[in-house]
């Protein structure tokens, strides 16, 4: 063993504590998480929120949402399934997960610590048996966010909240969309119901409120191909989960960039379109998906994209036995958390 190296490394770490960083950049971010010598917060006290961020739910009581620049907010609303219940339950065990953050390694930014940022709470929903008040509740609660400038990061619940949100975000101005999915979700009506969530982005299309010409949707596959016609003649771009390995994450990104251009769009995960060797806990799940490492490099792929909101959904902790599910949808949000902090400290 080389002496000197040792003696050096006494020297510099012998009396160092696990708060003592010496390279500048985790200096900084060492920083931002002890604030009394070595200490620090414990992950399993307290009330946990989504990435550990204040909770202020009384802030929507407020025109200005207490001058947030980000809202993490909670959709627990699953009524418009077609298969497997109990995404209800998504933000809460998405909240659960303490390993998430705070620093973002390959962006190398701590996003809590560029922006204003909070967990409000959840939607507060009217009715949980109707889901066209729900989405009325939806529609209208995002409108006031939109309204106060305040950019939203959503969990649910289904996937048809997307579609009210959307209404909320592209009211003056349609955005594009980045769609990490299984399924293409743009089928029609079914047995008089048009919010389930097999249509969500038909219906934001028909609304006005999001171009399909400016629309990437990655991941998808199984059995329902022949629903997605809808897709294919707006003119979105479809990228099947078979092809991901085949293409590459630097091709994809190449033509998502290609897509969406400068103009404002929206990211929308949903965690069927994982795999279920990572994401078991959903209610749709299909085979031969992504790998959360391919979600995660096309994720952080996005950097500097002109994002206006995004979304996790579609966690279903009731089939999720190893809590995975919950774990890869805390970090696809923490990713996307990262991207829009990015963009706010660029401003």
């Amino acid at each position: 063993m080389n002496t000197t190296k040792l003696d050096a490394l006494r020297k510099k770490y012998g009396a160092a504590s696990g708060s003592d960083m010496f390279d500048p950049e985790f200096k900084a971010v060492a920083a931002t998480q002890f604030s009394q010598g070595d200490r620090r917060s414990k992950p399993y006290s307290g009330v946990q929120t989504f990435l550990s961020l204040p909770y202020c739910p009384e802030a929507a009581s407020s025109d200005d949402f207490g001058g947030l620049d980000v809202a993490v907010v909670g959709v627990p609303m699953d009524l418009g399934v077609t298969n497997r219940s109990g995404s209800r339950f998504g933000p809460r065990a998405v909240r659960d997960i303490e390993r998430i953050g705070p620093y973002e390694h390959v962006l190398k930014r701590v996003p809590s610590s560029m922006c204003k940022a909070a967990d409000i709470g959840d939607v507060g929903f009217r009715s949980r048996f109707s889901l066209e008040k729900s989405h009325e509740d939806i529609q209208e609660f995002y409108g006031r966010l939109v309204k106060a400038g305040v950019i939203p990061l959503s969990v649910g619940g289904d996937h048809s909240i997307s579609y009210s949100i959307l209404k909320a975000i592209g009211a003056k101005q349609p955005v594009g969309m980045v769609h990490f999915d299984a399924h293409c979700d743009t089928s029609g009506e079914y047995e008089g119901a048009k919010f389930h969530h097999g249509g969500p982005f038909r219906l934001a299309v028909l609304d006005g409120v999001l171009d399909p010409e400016r629309c990437v949707q990655i991941g998808i596959r199984g059995s329902s191909e022949y629903l997605w016609e809808f897709s294919r003649d707006s003119g979105m771009t479809v990228i099947h989960g078979e092809d991901v390995p085949k293409l590459g994450t630097d091709a994809i990104l190449e033509t998502v960039r290609k897509v969406i251009g400068t103009g404002p769009v929206y990211v929308s995960f949903d965690v069927d379109c994982l795999d279920p060797a990572f994401a078991p806990g959903t209610g749709t799940p299909e085979v031969g998906g992504l790998t959360t490492r391919e979600a995660l490099e096309l994720l952080r792929g996005l950097d500097g994209l002109d994002i206006v909101g995004g979304d996790v959904v579609e966690v279903a902790p009731q089939y999720d036995a190893t809590t995975n599910t919950a774990q890869a949808g805390a970090q696809m949000l923490f990713e996307l958390f990262s991207l829009i902090a990015g963009k706010i400290a660029s401003r």
